[in-house]
């Protein structure tokens, strides 16, 4: 079982007690594909985010999706995730404009997961 519940925090926003079944063990996740803005998939850089403003890993795990059968729920710190392009360099920052955070992310198609470096 896994519980996320995300406080008001800097990064993102704010989480209600969620729980999820899993079906598989944690692994560690270094990137993730998704359509942001313009529709078309590309490859973000992901972490893990507390709430002391610091990095930490962030995880993929097969669940259960609520009878829609089985999703992939990404998730990180007490914080939720950050995420930023993947050709953008350098330190996680909550003043960088091209990072955002999330609290955590459910994807269906695990080939849209990368392991961490």
């Amino acid at each position: 079982m896994i519980v996320i519940e995300i406080a008001d925090n800097p990064n993102c926003s704010p989480v209600d007690l969620r729980v999820f079944h899993d079906l598989d063990a944690p692994q560690a996740v270094g990137a993730v594909r998704l359509e942001r803005q313009t529709g078309v998939p590309a490859w973000y850089a992901v972490t893990g985010w507390t709430a002391a403003g610091t990095s930490c890993p962030a995880y993929a795990q097969k669940v259960d999706d609520s009878g829609d059968g089985t999703a992939f729920l990404l998730h990180g710190g007490d914080a939720g995730v950050r995420l930023r392009p993947l050709a953008v360099q350098g330190p996680w920052r909550m003043e960088d404009p091209q990072q955002w955070g999330e609290p955590f992310l459910i994807l269906g198609d695990p080939s849209d997961l990368q392991g961490a470096a």
